[in-house]
Parts: structure tokens; C-alpha cells; sequence
């Protein structure tokens, strides 16, 4: 998952609710407001004298970030109102180039501040980021919301067919129109009013969700003192729960979390199937317990909220609203590609079912397949059908190899290198940092690293950035990326050893990571890009991690230094379509409750419950597998900026695998191909059409039989 954090006044598509705060207030309850002389010693607001500018993550402390919030928020306030207020015509240079230059300051605080909060938080920076909400989406409401402002930007817009503009400032232009009509910029001062409160609470509402669900997560541990409770887990999973145990003080046990290090591992080797049960249950009851951290009430609030607003704002739903900006354009466009997938995919699912209730029978079992069963009689199902055992696997996967093997990659098709520095500030002393170098040796960007999981950071995987490129005073600003995951660790002498899932997510987040470092705009305000296309750079690096080539590069055994051998590659892809109903199966489920939830007309009076049942009754969801995430905690969606757009890696899928298959024609390092791919995708970030980025890379639309034939879904 993708995760870019934007200008302020740019988030008028209001998708994230990331941080949205009263400006007109200097200090928030419980937080004493901020000596402004000291602002000249608060390491957020001067200059960082650190090497490439990473941000001095050893001087920042937890009290600099209120304080440095409320000081770049006025000062985001100074340079709007010199801009609104310019009584000379409105041009684009002193009016829409201007306001892409804005709010400098805040972009640095809130990268800052957003990053740790995702990757290393406390309950004083969550905090914060309740306190800096309601002012951040202040602002933003009153630069959308600002009228002579809006008179400016709608003057150039006028203009825009008979100004001397290339194609990236006619595409500021543009998007820097829209963004304001979108965030209610033409609505009567009553409709103004409402649109700020409904702003206000579901900046609110999506920090309660995410706090809450990190905090289930959290809480909940199995607990093992009885040795034969370990039946089938590898000696490496269960050292792994042996220092979890010991990191907790329960020294002589085993601990088992919902982090995916931990809990997928279980479920997949564990031979005790009521503990099984029990942690997959905990599992999909998270943010669903009538508990404080309960999140339906939350989300139910989100979604009337959101209904709500898109109607204020002309639309009839959120997902029509939100749409509006992706590829797919209309939520028809979206159901038409799930009700393509769906049939295929669930006749697959229900084959896989089939067998892993034969393996259940073939085994002595009386007891009908469960959800907290499939992954159990999924990995037997394999080893016996493919002879590929996860454990075996893993073995020649060791963390430090496939990293390098996703550099050595980018090095093949880009001609890019990655020189680590250890003399650059560092927020956790488990990140790595490195330099990343183009092919003629000039500096690109940092690439930042930090893979394994603590109580400190949310789950899942995502890319994300401290900096953006862009070009300021006529120099190129380079970028300063993060990949974030919460992989398997190391333990005892045994290093990290991924599996086949892992290492996938590696490359697919380094994917996102060279889509930023490769980024070659003047706008800062051009990065947006739409969510069901921003996928595809991540997405295609899957393809190169199991390309037999590939292996042969980097999968290496960690004790022998043995490359991975023929026959075992050849099992990788002879099961490569094996489970794939149940994959595409458990996504689409989400994908159309994500659509569901926001193509209603009002939330008023629902039950979530209900809601969430009846939704994927409808589309015949088996009783053996439970939808990729329910919504209570379903945080793409309720949290995070994926509403109405959780289909977007399907749809990317399709631009993926059929790019992909332009590098298989002439060859998967091809000079030519990869040189088209990066000046056609990965240079350009926002700043055209993406259907026409696409086509000018592939010679024409993409097509979905590529994808289909991937999953096995072909008839």
C-alpha cells in the first residue's frame, strides 16, 4: 500500500481524513500553547543540517510537534492571504504556481510527524494527532473555502486556453481548479458551514478508528505453556514465540500476536486446531468486541459523514464523489470489473474448498472445513500437490538477501545503486538508510527501511515519504522515501527468513519507493495519483521477485549460501495458480463491501453487522472464508485513503500484468522497455492522464486476459 503525504490545501479530495484542526485557536485542551521565541531552537521549523536534509530525528522530541504544528499552520495562513489578497490580475505565477509553493513548513512537520505516527507512535503523539486534527482541516477548509481566493484560481482557469502554458502547468491549472470546486468552493455560506463540521469530525472519526484498531491488536496474546500445544511449527516460528514470550515476562513460554509475522504462521502450521480457532477468531473480531476500542458505532459515523458531504457537494454517494478522480471513474465501471472476477473466482474457491475437505477426510477428520482451517489444509494440500513446503522455502529467502535482490533489480532495469549510510539520522535504531544513485552516479534520493514489527507501529506494509521531489528556486529537490513493513525477525543466530508472501510484499513496497525516488515534476502538487493506478509500479516489481532469473540472483539458503535450486523454482511456479480462488475471493468480498458501504445514500440507523452480512450474503461469499477485512477493522477504508477505492489493486492488476508482459517479449531487463516504463510511469507521477501514461508505455489499452490467466481464472 501506497501512502503519500500531501500539501494541506491539496487535500481537497478528502479521501484520507489523515489530519484535519480550530486555526482560529492557539492551543488546544490539555496542551499549553507554544513559546514562539523558541521556534528558532524547534528542530521542525529551522533548517536541517543533516546530510541529503533527513529530517534530525535524534533532536525532535514528542513537545516540538504541537508548537511547531500551530507555527506552520500560521505561517501556511500568512502566504495564503498574500496570495488571496494580491491586487495585481491573477496569473499563474502569482496565483496557482504560488499556491503549489505554500505551506512548506506544515509539509515538513506533518511528513515528519505523520510518518512516526504510523511507524513509531506513543500515546502522547496519538495524542496530538487528535489535537492537531480539528486544526489542520480548519485550514484546509478555510484556503478551499476561501473566496477571493477561489476568484484568483477560477481567473487563471478562464485564462488557461489563451496563456502560454506547456503541459505540466496546464495540468497544475486544472487539477488546482478542481481540487477547490471539490472541496466546496461554489456552495452558499450555509452549505460552506456544514461542509467544515462534517470535515472537522471524520478527521476525528478516522484517528479513533486507527487508534482503536491498534490497540486490539495489541492486546490481544495466545499464550502457550504446554510444549505439544507447538505441534507442527518449525523451529524457527516457534523461537520467534519463545522471545516474544521472554520480551513480555513470561520467560519458559510462547506467545503468539495478531501481527502477520506471527499469527499467519500459526494458522498455517499449528496442529492444535482449537487454538487455531481462538487466535483467528480474535483476529476478525478486532474494533467488534463492545469494548472501548469498539469501531462500529465509528464507522457508521464515517459512512453517513461521507454520504452526507458527497451530497452537500453535488454527488449522489461517496463513491461517485471519489470516483470522479480515479481511472474507473463511475462506481458501474468499478462493480462491472468485480462481477467480471467474481463468478470465476468463487467457482475456484469452492474446487479449493472441495480439496481441502477431501485432505480433512484423507487425514481420519469428521468436522466440516472452517475459516481457521484453510491455511492448515491449504499448506498440506500444497506440499502434496507441489511438494512445496513453506518452511523449506523460507530457508532461502533471508532478509538481507532479498532486499538486495530487489536492488539488484532496480539496478538491472534502471542502472540505479543503493549505498548505505550509517551516518544519517535514523528514527528506530532497526532502520537502515541508503543513498540511491542514478546510472551516471548523481544522487536520486534516500531510501529508508524498517521491516519488522513492534507494539510502536499499526500493521500491514506501506510506503510513504519524509520529502517529495519537486524543483524549488529552479533546483531539484531529491526525495526522502520510507518502506514500512512488519516482517518476520531474526532470532537467536537465525537471521530473518521471509516467506514466499514476504518477500512479494518487499518488492511490491520497493515498487512504490522507486515510483517516488524516480519522480521527475516541478510540482509538488502534481504527485497525486489516481488510487487505481498508483498500484502499478509496486505491483509489476512482484512479477521480477519470482522470475526464475531472479531467483537465481538472490534467493540464497542462509546457512549453505546454496542458490535455490531448479526443481524448486520449477514447484514455485507450478503452484503459482494454486489458491488463487481463494485469494481473489477474499480481496473482491472487500472490495464489494468497501463499494457497498459507500455507495449509499445515508448511513442513518444502520446496523453494521447486518450491513457487512447482508453485503456479502449477496454475493454468495462461502461460510469457509471470511472477507480479507471486516469492517470494524477494515482500515484502508475507514482510516486510511482507500474509500470507495480498496478494488484499485485489482484494477492495477490488470495494468500490471499486461505491462509485464511488454518486458517478457523482449525480455525482462530489456534496455528499451525499462527506459519506456521509466520515462512514461515512473518519471511523470500526476501530471497527465493515466490511461494516456499507460498507452504511451504499452501502444494501446490494457487488456484483462493477462491477469486472468495469471489467477487461473480462464475458463
Amino acid at each position: 500500500m501506497a501512502e503519500h503525504f500531501r500539501r494541506i490545501w491539496l487535500l481537497g479530495a478528502m479521501m484520507t481524513g489523515f489530519f484535519t484542526l480550530n486555526v482560529h485557536s492557539t492551543s488546544a485542551a490539555g496542551t499549553t500553547g507554544p513559546d514562539l521565541s523558541a521556534n528558532q531552537t524547534n528542530p521542525l521549523l529551522t533548517e536541517w543540517d543533516t546530510p541529503f536534509g533527513v529530517p534530525p530525528f535524534d533532536r525532535i522530541k514528542d513537545e516540538h510537534f504541537f508548537p511547531a504544528f500551530q507555527e506552520a499552520i500560521a505561517r501556511t495562513r500568512r502566504q495564503i492571504e498574500t496570495i488571496a489578497k494580491d491586487e495585481r490580475p491573477a496569473t499563474f505565477a502569482n496565483t496557482v504556481e504560488a499556491l503549489d509553493a505554500s505551506g512548506e513548513s506544515l509539509d515538513r512537520v506533518e511528513a515528519v510527524f505523520g510518518n512516526l505516527r504510523s511507524a513509531n507512535t506513543n500515546d502522547r503523539i496519538q495524542e496530538i494527532a487528535r489535537q492537531v486534527a480539528p486544526l489542520t482541516s480548519a485550514l484546509q477548509d478555510d484556503i478551499l473555502l476561501n473566496e477571493r481566493l477561489f476568484t484568483r484560481v477560477n481567473a487563471v482557469w478562464e485564462q488557461r486556453d489563451s496563456l502560454s502554458l506547456d503541459a505540466e502547468q496546464r495540468r497544475l491549472v486544472e487539477e488546482t481548479y478542481k481540487r477547490f470546486v471539490r472541496g466546496g468552493a461554489k456552495l452558499s455560506a450555509e452549505s460552506k458551514t456544514r461542509l467544515r463540521a462534517i470535515n472537522e469530525e471524520l478527521a476525528l472519526l478516522g484517528l479513533r478508528f486507527g487508534d482503536n484498531l491498534l490497540k486490539e491488536t495489541n492486546a490481544y496474546r495466545l499464550v502457550i505453556d504446554k510444549k505439544e500445544d507447538l505441534a507442527g511449527l518449525s523451529e524457527v516460528i516457534v523461537a520467534f514465540a519463545a522471545a516474544a514470550a521472554k520480551q513480555a515476562g513470561m520467560d519458559g513460554k510462547w506467545v503468539f500476536t495478531l501481527n502477520a509475522p506471527s499469527i499467519w504462521p500459526f494458522m498455517t502450521c499449528a496442529d492444535n486446531r482449537e487454538l487455531r480457532r481462538q487466535i483467528f477468531t480474535a483476529y476478525t473480531r478486532r474494533g467488534d468486541n463492545g469494548n472501548e476500542q469498539d469501531n462500529k458505532a465509528t464507522l457508521l459515523r464515517i459512512a453517513a459523514l461521507r454520504a452526507e458531504r458527497a451530497q452537500l457537494l453535488g454527488y449522489s454517494n461517496h463513491a461517485q464523489f471519489v470516483l470522479e478522480e480515479q481511472m474507473a471513474r463511475n462506481a458501474d465501471r468499478v462493480y462491472g470489473l468485480l462481477n467480471q472476477l467474481w463468478p470465476p473466482a468463487l467457482a475456484a474457491a469452492k474446487r479449493e474448498a472441495a480439496d481441502l475437505q477431501a485432505m480433512i477426510r484423507q487425514e481420519g477428520g469428521d468436522f466440516r472445513l472452517e475459516p481457521w482451517d484453510w491455511w492448515y489444509y491449504t499448506d498440506k494440500v500444497m506440499k502434496a500437490k507441489y511438494d512445496l513446503d513453506e518452511n523449506q522455502l523460507r530457508q532461502y529467502f533471508p532478509l538481507e538477501n532479498v532486499r538486495q535482490g530487489a536492488f539488484d533489480v532496480a539496478n538491472r532495469l534502471y542502472g540505479l545503486t543503493f549505498v548505505e549510510r550509517t551516518d544519517l539520522p535514523k528514527y528506530h535504531p532497526e532502520v537502515r538508510a541508503f543513498e540511491v544513485k542514478d546510472a551516471d552516479g548523481s544522487h536520486l534520493g534516500v531510501f529508508l527501511v524498517d521491516y519488522h514489527p513492534r507494539a510502536a507501529k499499526r500493521g500491514g506494509a506501506w510506503c510513504s515519504s519524509y520529502r517529495s521531489q519537486h524543483v524549488k528556486d529552479g533546483r531539484d529537490v531529491r526525495p526522502i522515501v520510507v518502506n514500512v513493513c512488519n516482517f518476520t525477525q531474526s532470532t537467536g543466530d537465525t537471521p530473518a527468513l521471509l516467506t514466499l508472501d514476504e518477500v512479494e510484499t518487499l518488492f511490491h513496497e520497493f515498487g512504490h519507493g522507486l515510483h517516488s525516488l524516480l519522480s521527475r515534476i516541478r510540482y509538488d502538487s502534481l504527485h497525486r495519483v489516481p488510487r487505481d493506478f498508483v498500484e502499478l509500479p509496486s505491483q509489476i516489481m512482484e512479477h521480477w521477485a519470482t522470475e526464475p532469473q531472479v531467483l537465481k540472483m538472490y534467493a540464497r539458503h542462509w546457512q549453505t549460501g546454496e542458490p535455490i535450486p531448479d526443481e524448486m523454482i520449477a514447484k514455485i511456479q507450478r503452484a503459482e495458480k494454486f489458491n488463487q480462488g481463494f485469494a481473489t475471493v477474499e480481496y473482491l468480498a472487500a472490495s464489494f463491501l468497501d463499494m457497498d458501504w459507500h455507495t449509499l445514500a445515508t448511513a442513518k440507523d444502520l446496523d453494521a453487522t447486518a450491513f457487512e452480512k447482508a453485503s456479502l450474503e449477496k454475493i454468495g461469499l462461502i461460510p469457509e472464508i471470511v472477507t480479507r477485512y471486516r469492517s470494524p477493522y477494515f482500515q484502508h477504508i475507514f482510516a486510511g485513503g482507500y474509500s470507495s477505492g480498496y478494488y484499485s489493486y485489482i484494477w492495477s492488476e490488470v495494468l500490471d500484468t499486461d505491462a509485464f508482459e511488454a518486458f517478457k517479449e523482449k525480455g525482462i531487463f530489456d534496455q528499451a522497455t525499462a527506459r519506456s516504463f521509466r520515462t512514461n510511469i515512473l518519471e511523470r507521477g500526476g501530471t497527465d492522464d493515466a490511461m494516456a501514461m499507460f498507452t504511451a508505455f504499452r501502444g494501446r489499452e490494457p487488456s484483462v486476459e493477462p491477469l486472468l490467466e495469471k489467477r487461473g481464472l480462464k475458463n
